[in-house]
């Protein structure tokens, strides 16, 4: 049986991400580092993938499916920010933290 992730949790996830890589590209937070590794690893366990390039792929699959299954025009998320945020992740590989 196929778990599907909640939407909302996914979209959460990808905000909370898209606001650290923010951040840490402005040099704020240098703290949020391990924050983001933290994302990231959840994000790949949430999407059932090991690089966080391909969750953020999936995340965005899912969301788009979603929007289009529901036959509405695709909303604008609670924080505007795209479901997809775009540069490189953390770690530089973009391979999910094992601890």
């Amino acid at each position: 049986m196929l778990v599907v992730p909640d939407p909302k949790v996914v979209r959460r996830l990808l905000t909370r991400y898209a606001s650290l890589r923010i951040a840490l590209a402005a040099g704020e937070g240098r703290e949020g580092t391990r924050e983001l590794e933290d994302v990231s690893y959840t994000l790949c366990i949430t999407m059932g993938t090991r690089n966080v390039h391909e969750a953020i792929a999936a995340a965005d699959t899912l969301l788009v499916a979603r929007v289009r299954r529901s036959g509405l025009p695709a909303p604008d998320s609670e924080d505007g920010l795209s479901a997809v945020p775009s540069g490189r992740s953390v770690p530089v590989d973009g391979s999910c933290i094992t601890r």
